[in-house]
């Protein structure tokens, strides 16, 4: 059970990374989510924080399962 769990947690760690990569480069080019609103930089933000917040509990996950 504990290799599953593991996976989950790097799959669900992987998401969250790439989700981190959009933003930021969203943030710096405009592209891919390159809207013309300005709810754009405000839903960087929030995407950002949300995978920090995903990246960290994966990394706690992770050290319970030692």
């Amino acid at each position: 059970m504990s290799d599953t769990s593991r996976k989950m947690i790097y799959g669900s760690m992987a998401a969250a990374a790439a989700v981190a990569v959009a933003a930021v480069v969203d943030v710096i080019t405009g592209r891919p989510f390159g809207w013309d609103s300005g709810m754009t930089m405000i839903m960087d933000i929030l995407f950002l924080v949300s995978a920090g917040i995903v990246l960290y509990l994966g990394w706690d996950s992770l050290q319970d399962l030692r």
